[in-house]
């Protein structure tokens, strides 16, 4: 891998973690599939980009700028404009920062743990992943089990997956977290707790991701009863109509559409119990949503939570 370093300049900020490797504009291109061009003209027409200039003036990436660029894929491909990615991010730091409040080193133990089950990933070596998976959660809360160490690991061997092997090791992991989440669920459903009912949008999430958000919402007031990914919308009034739900949440990651959001206000006039959206959907649609009887849950697991309480109790606004 071609790795260029050079001096620089007096009023260049630089993360020191960042600033021992940093990779010139065809670097990054090769190693993201983005032309320079268009790496170019996010870092001058949107900002969502920040490359350290040399004196010469050549652009350096860090690891993090790499990264930036992965998210900023991942958005565009659920189909949100590039001019919207920005703030998009910028609401996803804002969250990050608030993960500051976790004890002094955390994030570092964090990714200790990710490396460590990254090398059992390599080795697809499932009894030492089990072992590994049991000490985390031996160690953290739920929620910072998933959102905090094991969901950012699947989402970066998801996008990196361009050389041999790596779409194998990212279907042994998918398939690692579906299974052992699903029997968490399980567990927590055998509660006599009311239920609330999770369907995703067809097409618009991966089955882990559907696991893990129903797993985040549960708790010992609510079980989370998750319907099979492909579930079609306009039945759901039917299966509500026959389980009684005490409320149904639609999730989706992709970028809302307006018939989307049409179709969810159909839907919860046809309903006798409330009606809410999660995922990342949820926060790009509050606008469309403002005023309906939909409520909007986010896309962060302890916001669902709490906002899907508070939601039931009459404590919050759709």
């Amino acid at each position: 891998m071609s790795v260029m370093t050079a001096p620089l300049p007096d009023t260049t900020l630089c993360n020191p973690a960042d600033c021992g490797e940093l990779f010139p504009i065809r670097e990054v291109a090769r190693l993201t599939g983005i032309n320079p061009v268009t790496l170019r003209a996010w870092e001058r027409r949107y900002g969502l980009i920040q490359p350290i200039r040399t004196e010469s003036g050549h652009r350096l990436y860090s690891r993090t700028d790499i990264e930036t660029v992965h998210r900023i894929l991942d958005w565009i491909e659920r189909g949100v404009a590039v001019s919207k990615v920005g703030k998009i991010l910028a609401r996803g730091d804002q969250q990050a920062e608030t993960t500051a409040g976790a004890p002094a080193g955390a994030e570092y133990e964090w990714s200790q743990w990710q490396q460590q089950m990254r090398t059992a990933i390599a080795a697809f070596d499932d009894r030492q992943l089990d072992r590994l998976y049991g000490q985390i959660f031996s160690a953290y809360p739920v929620a910072v089990v998933f959102q905090d160490i094991l969901m950012p690991l699947w989402q970066q061997l998801l996008r990196h997956q361009g050389l041999f092997g790596q779409t194998s090791e990212w279907l042994f992991f998918d398939g690692f977290l579906r299974s052992r989440t699903w029997k968490r669920l399980q567990i927590a459903c055998a509660s006599a707790a009311p239920r609330v009912l999770l369907a995703a949008v067809a097409g618009e999430c991966r089955e882990l991701e559907l696991l893990v958000a129903g797993l985040l919402m549960s708790s010992d007031e609510l079980a989370v009863k998750i319907l099979s990914v492909g579930q079609p919308i306009d039945e759901l009034t039917l299966i509500c109509e026959k389980t009684k739900p005490q409320a149904l949440v639609v999730f989706s990651n992709h970028s809302p559409t307006l018939d989307l959001s049409r179709r969810l206000e159909r839907l919860a006039l046809t309903l006798d119990c409330p009606l809410m959206l999660a995922g990342d959907a949820s926060e790009l649609a509050y606008d469309q949503l403002e005023g309906s009887t939909v409520g909007c849950l986010g896309n962060e697991g302890r916001l669902m939570q709490r906002r899907l309480q508070q939601f039931l109790r009459g404590g919050l606004d759709t």
